[in-house]
């Protein structure tokens, strides 16, 4: 089902976005990483929204290219310290904060010595993915979501950009589904047309069915390529972007058959209306409320 705009004025939009809460999680986010199609549009997306009075949070995993002095990444003590079992493992969870220079946004990154320490971040310096891509996309989803429930932030849209966020919406649909404060959060996942080449781990669905998540949610990953974990992303989600003009036709397909709201891609100049628009929707506020 593609999303029609037609229910708002650009103006109604951005009046009816104020101190609305928009989660996003990313890969990859300017200026932190090097510009790409993702970290550019995740962080213009935020300072959207954040730039019409709603309220954002944008996390992200502290890759061990980030520079932690330029970019004045802080510790946040009282978050950290938690641990994230993966695969019957503790791995210690940090938590570190920056804000975007003029922005007034504030950026979390998702931390752990075995995950995110090495100078890359999916691939080694032969191009080949790390092994344990898949331990560090659990690890990234887990540590998202008890960190916004350490910081009691309900997110009225949670929006997701980048294949390593990929299992957020699986683990919020099922692991944390009873969990009060991600109640009425509708999910976004954006589909852009660059991926990975190959498959993650032929043992991540035995990884994330030791969190007892149904091995039948999770057959779309049985074979973990790219746009096997899209297709479980899309699955998930309340509400599916293009957010690429080349996405694999495969993928599209699978998109094209749900009936989860979607829209289609728009240009950098389009996004505002449109992204904003989408949200309101999803999020349930017609016109209607505001006569009563």
């Amino acid at each position: 089902m593609i999303y029609k705009n037609n229910l708002f004025t650009i103006q109604k939009a951005q009046e009816d976005m104020k101190d609305k809460r928009v989660l996003y999680i990313s890969s990859e986010v300017v200026p932190y990483l090097p510009e790409t199609e993702i970290s550019s549009t995740a962080f213009q997306v935020a300072k959207m929204t954040n730039g019409v009075g709603g309220q954002t949070r944008i996390f992200m995993p502290r890759f061990g290219n980030i520079n932690e002095r330029i970019h004045q990444l802080h510790e946040v003590i009282r978050l950290s310290g938690m641990n994230m079992v993966i695969n019957d493992l503790d791995m210690p969870l940090i938590i570190k904060v920056a804000s975007i220079p003029k922005e007034r946004m504030q950026v979390y990154f998702i931390d752990n010595e075995d995950y995110f320490k090495r100078k890359a971040t999916f691939t080694d310096e032969d191009g080949k993915l790390f092994e344990d891509n898949d331990e560090r996309a659990i690890f990234f989803a887990k540590g998202v979501i008890e960190t916004v429930k350490k910081l009691n932030w309900a997110p009225d849209v949670i929006h997701l950009h980048g294949w390593l966020a990929a299992l957020l919406p699986v683990y919020l649909k099922n692991y944390f589904k009873d969990e009060p404060i991600f109640l009425d959060s509708k999910i976004v996942t954006s589909v852009y047309g660059d991926g990975f080449e190959g498959e993650l781990s032929e043992n991540l669905v035995d990884k994330i069915k030791f969190d007892e998540i149904d091995s039948k949610v999770l057959k779309v990953i049985e074979k973990s390529t790219y746009t096997n974990l899209m297709k479980l992303a899309v699955d998930n989600s309340d509400g599916i972007i293009i957010a690429s003009e080349d996405v694999n036709s495969e993928l599209m397909s699978h998109v094209d058959a749900l009936e989860t709201p979607t829209l289609p891609f728009k240009s950098p100049e389009e996004m505002e209306s449109t992204y904003i628009a989408f949200y309101k929707e999803l999020i349930g506020e017609d016109e209607e409320s505001d006569d009563e």
